[in-house]
């Protein structure tokens, strides 16, 4: 049966960790095994790092940038070399490669998103591997992904994909950093979301001398990946072949059971593609209702109003800690809503002197987090 497979390689995997340099028999291996579940029938994207640490090795940089400018203009030099390398590799072995580079606006915009998703479809209808990265050289903060989990989790809840791997340079989750703690339990199966919150608290975020992604970019590219409905395994990249073992049952690597009723293609879009631009703090009666009774949110349950935002732009919905539960579009902007919370929802009118909708955000653009 055929399967969307999205696969996700570090830096940590691609790369040397003592000089950054490729390390180019696992890249070739990598290349074979994509190539083996495609002659079986299998939808496969790759999602691939790389391109700064690649370009650090060719400019005989010794360390990972920091400043903004250097590192896009060294990600420049990388990214054309490494889609060179995967294109020898896969022409070698008669498979078709494209390269999609992707920066967070793309999946902002509801029409860039739309379009995305149909170029994944073209391209594997044709039978195309798609290389993905985020275009680093014109990537801005605000905008950025940050980490190619994040932004492999996104791809594989856009194109619905079946699987998603995380491939790094541990074999699978530990209850602690096994590199520091010996006696780090090993997490072959984590069955819920609940079981994702606990585990998120006892993760690092540190990444490698050369990448970006820790073990907590991970979870929280598992916990996207999941609402889509995708199964998501984190296992050792320096292992590609494991990934056939693991399709076809064997228990390799930690693996996350997707949510039985898989969010909707717009709600995944509320939740993981856009950026939020405020945040509204909630009284319990609001997260009750929003949370365990599946009610919009109205005025009388925000307690507080962060950022500035206009109205049908996402928010993040918080308890009184901080913590989000849910986001979702605002039928009102910022202003109108520091005036407006607290109050019932037939104030709202004679407070802002005009007519407004009676929700501040309607279930139908809620989804909970």
């Amino acid at each position: 049966m055929t399967k969307t497979i999205v696969i996700k390689i570090g830096t940590s995997s691609l790369t040397q960790p003592e000089t950054g340099q490729l390390a180019l028999s696992t890249i070739a291996t990598l290349a074979e095994t994509l190539c083996h579940l495609r002659r079986q029938g299998h939808r496969v994207i790759l999602v691939s790092s790389g391109a700064v640490g690649v370009g650090c090795a060719r400019l005989g940089l010794t360390e990972r940038p920091k400043a903004i400018a250097l590192k896009q203009a060294v990600a420049a030099v990388g990214q054309g070399r490494l889609i060179r390398i995967y294109d020898d590799l896969f022409t070698t072995l008669q498979q078709a490669i494209a390269q999609v580079l992707l920066t967070r606006s793309d999946l902002v915009q509801r029409s860039r998103y739309l379009n995305a998703y149909n170029t994944f479809q073209e391209l594997l209808g044709l039978g195309v591997i798609p290389i993905v990265n985020e275009n680093d050289t014109v990537a801005i903060d605000e905008l950025k992904f940050g980490d190619n989990d994040t932004l492999s989790a996104l791809v594989a809840s856009l194109v619905e994909a079946d699987w998603l791997f995380l491939l790094t340079d541990v074999d699978r989750l530990y209850s602690a950093d096994p590199r520091s703690v010996p006696d780090a339990r090993p997490i072959a199966l984590v069955s819920s979301i609940k079981e994702l919150t606990k585990l998120q608290i006892q993760t690092s975020s540190q990444g490698s001398q050369w990448g970006t992604g820790g073990m907590t970019t991970k979870i929280s590219a598992a916990r996207i990946a999941i609402a889509a409905g995708v199964r998501t395994v984190i296992t050792q990249g320096r292992f590609p072949r494991n990934i056939e073992k693991i399709i076809q049952g064997e228990l390799i690597g930690t693996h996350f059971e997707p949510q039985p009723e898989p969010t909707s293609a717009r709600k995944r879009w509320i939740a993981y593609g856009l950026v939020p631009a405020g945040k509204l703090y909630l009284d319990e009666g609001a997260i009750a209702a929003i949370s365990l009774a599946g009610k919009s949110l109205l005025a009388a349950g925000i307690k507080l109003v962060q950022g500035e935002f206009d109205t049908q732009e996402a928010v993040q919905l918080c308890d009184s800690n901080g913590n989000e539960i849910a986001r979702g579009l605002v039928n009102y902007n910022s202003n109108e809503l520091q005036k407006i919370r607290g109050c019932h929802s037939r104030e709202i009118s004679t407070i802002l002197g005009h007519a407004g909708a009676e929700t501040v955000i309607h279930r139908d653009n809620l989804v909970l987090t």
